[in-house]
């Protein structure tokens, strides 16, 4: 299995909240943490199977912008981090997220 991470950007925490909730109930994927930016923007971290990611990142950008007042800033999908990103980033499974995975 190939591992991926999987990011939105939005503008407002609501639309961020909406995706997230999305991206999980789409799709075999792990909420790994979220980063307030400044200026209202907040992206939210996913990790898991490269295809569950990607579509987890489609129905969390439609979620998103049905938001009231929701923007998506940005998407990206990184496919096969390399492990040094995962000490650096705060993209790696935390103690306090591992009980979710479902490896």
């Amino acid at each position: 299995m190939s591992i991926a991470v999987g990011m939105i950007e939005t503008v407002g925490f609501p639309a961020v909240v909406e995706a997230a909730d999305a991206m999980v109930k789409s799709a075999r994927v792990t909420l790994v943490g979220y980063e307030k930016i400044g200026s209202g923007r907040v992206t939210v971290i996913i990790r898991g199977d490269v295809a569950e990611v990607q579509a987890s990142i489609a129905a969390g950008v439609d979620t998103a912008n049905r938001v009231n007042g929701g923007q998506v800033i940005s998407t990206h999908v990184i496919a096969r981090p390399h492990e040094n990103l995962e000490y650096v980033l705060p993209i790696r499974y935390s103690e306090e997220v591992e009980q979710f995975r479902t490896d």
